[in-house]
């Protein structure tokens, strides 16, 4: 039998405010908010961020001869009263450091344990051992060994119950050679393969582009059906259940639509038809019993053997979508909606994640008219930007206001969005009016949190997979090593900044569906938040440059560039090469080769074209920052630049290119044929004077045959 410890044990008063030192959300009375005699804590007016769900300690879940400990450790995190040297820590990690504590309790109190007093360093040694043999990540052993470590750390505040020993001594932290914390998740967040995210943006976009039109229609019919007071299908107020009725089945009869099929149920699972009577009476506005009587039960039986049934029940929304010239579906059904306005609303999160840059909270925290249009003087949109709610980097728990420069997709997105919400829901990732709480996986928290946006969309990919296979398409979304991908919402942004980085170009990437994400939403990310995206995406592309210029240090050929500033490309090269042994390929740890990026950089940028020895001094496109400006690169006249064989290819593919176009020369207007004969006499030119071989015969111009 265990004895509980008086909750007044530790000097902490009962009626003490265990939020009193935290900053609150708007509207809430701090004398109402949890005090420390309470058996529950509710955390949730610490939250301030829509997409987090309630935060409770419930201290009845810990064993008895634990709970007053437990509490004081608790209000010491909550209240600041910390040890020196120890960081504060938000609402929610405190809460999830509770359950890390509360897996370590109950081992102890299954070893028979009646107090952390009692607790010797082999019981850590063998509670180390039970976690390690799990199999957790290395993350997840290293925060619970933090919350056993806590009982230590704040054993002065704990004057119930503390540690006597320290869980050091037993489990001591693991560290590597020169370790060094990570700069944030999104270091460590693998990116999206490239084979799942190419179908995965695709059908996204057909949902936000092609299917959403249908899928906000059926809502609205679906709504207009589960509100009994209002008239359906034309029937006004006024009218008798008998006029009703006939007046729906005559719209049967002139759609030739059949009736919708239903499951039995209750006590009348022998009738026959399954005719669906719930979705009829929804219809016709009447009670379900007045449809089973005479003469209606006979109407409808007559009106089946006319019509037949169909295959289940569907709305009569009209499906204007349309995929390879088809329609997307052949209708909507009643059960379904809940489901597609779900994978609608997912479909608009992964397209204004990838293409936006936006963190989780920053997506969750759009609210209608976030977006703003800019147009030029004939009306055309020029430039789109979305204002929501920064928190990361911000001095207030409540964020701050932030503007993102986004493309056309990203806009459609949120348009979809403000039309699946109802005019008085102001938060565009809010629950849809057509969705229910066990479909979203969500608390009730009216705004999808992140694992209910996660699940969300592994439902997603497996609709489409499984519509794929029923339509005998290829474009469905493979598996990675024998396994269905399940993403998170981390990945998006990391995925981002890698393919910025590695696109043709730099920062301005060559393909045409990043280039104006990479410029533009640079210009605009930066504004009151420190998001950092910019960051990520400068050091992700020094991890490219360091593994091209490992590609180009290991090329055995004996002249591996040429051009006005190859000897200068060389010597930087080669004093790169000093400094690093490149064993393979490149330094295989992506953290070392961005340290290492950091510390030598040569300042040498691989291009599609050239290849960049940045010297400002000489520089055409600017004489200032801390690398070239690409957009504003003029290749054949700048002395910055060297040829690698790849930049020779691109050239004369280029070059090419001119003299395919210049041989239909009848139906180029005079102007045009005119700038493209210059282009072409510079290039060759500039090749030539680099002592690269054209293929041309430089007094006829053409191409050698």
């Amino acid at each position: 039998m265990t004895t509980a410890v008086p909750a007044t044990f530790g000097g902490i008063p009962n009626d003490a405010l265990v939020l009193a030192n935290r900053p609150l959300t708007p509207y809430v009375d701090l004398a109402a908010t949890s005090r420390f005699g309470d058996d529950k804590w509710d955390l949730s007016p610490c939250r301030h961020q829509a997409h987090q769900h309630a935060l409770t300690i419930n201290f009845l879940t810990l064993p008895v001869q634990f709970r007053q400990a437990a509490k004081e450790l608790c209000f010491a995190m909550l209240r600041y009263d910390l040890p020196e040297g120890e960081k504060e820590m938000s609402a929610s990690t405190i809460r999830g450091m509770v359950s890390d504590l509360k897996e370590f309790l109950d081992w102890a109190d299954e070893r028979g344990i009646r107090t952390l007093r009692e607790i010797t360093t082999d019981d850590i040694d063998a509670y180390r051992l039970r976690v390690e043999t799990r199999r957790h990540t290395a993350n997840t052993v290293g925060r619970k060994r933090r919350a056993v470590c806590n009982l230590w750390y704040f054993r002065r505040k704990l004057i119930s119950d503390a540690l006597s020993i320290d869980p050091m001594t037993a489990w001591p932290e693991i560290k590597g050679p020169r370790r060094r914390p990570a700069s944030g998740p999104e270091n460590t967040t693998d990116r999206i393969p490239e084979q799942v995210l190419a179908p995965l943006l695709m059908w996204a976009l057909r949902w936000v582009e092609e299917f959403a039109d249908d899928v906000i229609r059926a809502q609205d019919d679906w709504l207009a059906l589960r509100d009994q007071s209002t008239g359906y299908m034309g029937i006004v107020d006024g009218t008798t259940p008998h006029e009703r009725i006939i007046a729906l089945l005559r719209q049967y009869r002139a759609t030739r639509r059949p009736l919708p099929r239903g499951k039995p149920r209750g006590g009348y699972k022998h009738e026959r038809p399954p005719v669906n009577v719930f979705h009829l009476s929804r219809q016709a506005n009447v009670d379900t019993t007045t449809l089973r009587r005479e003469p209606f039960w006979s109407m409808i039986a007559e009106a089946i053997d006319e019509l037949g049934l169909d295959d289940s029940t569907y709305m009569t929304t009209e499906i204007r979508g349309q995929l390879d010239g088809q329609p997307w579906l052949r209708g909507i059904r009643y059960d379904d909606v809940t489901r597609f306005t779900n994978r609608l609303q997912i479909a608009c999160y992964i397209v204004i994640a990838y293409l936006s840059g936006m963190r989780e909270a920053e997506i969750k925290h759009m609210k209608r008219g976030c977006l703003s249009v800019m147009r030029d003087e004939d009306g055309r949109p020029v430039r789109y930007k979305v204002t929501s709610q920064a928190f990361k980097g911000e001095d207030t728990p409540a964020g701050t206001e932030a503007t993102w420069v986004v493309g056309a997709s990203v806009a459609t997105a949120v348009r979809v969005l403000e039309r699946l919400q109802p005019p008085g829901q102001d938060l565009l990732f809010a629950q849809p009016p057509a969705s229910r709480s066990s479909d979203l996986g969500s608390s009730s928290n009216s705004v999808m949190g992140v694992n209910a946006t996660i699940d969300g969309m592994a439902r997603l990919m497996k609709w489409i997979n499984e519509y794929c296979a029923e339509h005998g398409r290829d474009d469905a979304i493979p598996q990675v090593n024998g396994k269905d991908l399940r993403l998170v919402t981390k990945q998006f942004r990391r995925t981002l900044a890698w393919t910025i980085a590695r696109q043709p170009g730099g920062t301005i990437a060559g393909a045409i569906q990043y280039r104006h994400h990479s410029v533009q939403m640079f210009e605009g990310y930066a504004g009151t938040s420190a998001s950092g995206f910019r960051h990520e995406v400068e050091a992700e592309q020094a991890i490219a440059r360091g593994e091209q210029l490992g590609d180009i240090i290991l090329n055995p050929a004996p002249q591996r560039l040429t051009g006005p500033a190859a000897e200068e490309a060389e010597a930087r090269l080669a004093s790169l090469e000093n400094e690093v042994h490149f064993a393979g390929k490149v330094i295989p740890d992506r953290k070392r080769l961005e340290r290492f990026m950091l510390r030598h950089d040569p300042h040498i940028h691989p291009g599609q074209f050239v290849t960049c020895v940045y010297n400002p001094d000489r520089a055409l496109c600017r004489r200032e920052g801390d690398g070239p400006s690409l957009p504003d690169c003029q290749p054949l006249k700048c002395r910055n630049v060297a040829l690698t064989a790849e930049n020779i290819d691109a050239f004369l593919a280029w070059l090419q290119r001119l003299e395919r176009a210049l041989a239909n020369g009848v139906i180029l207007a005079p102007y045009v044929r005119d700038r493209m004969e210059q282009r072409r006499a510079e290039l060759t030119e500039f090749l030539e004077a680099n002592n690269i071989p054209t293929g041309m015969n430089t007094t006829t111009k053409e191409t050698v045959r």
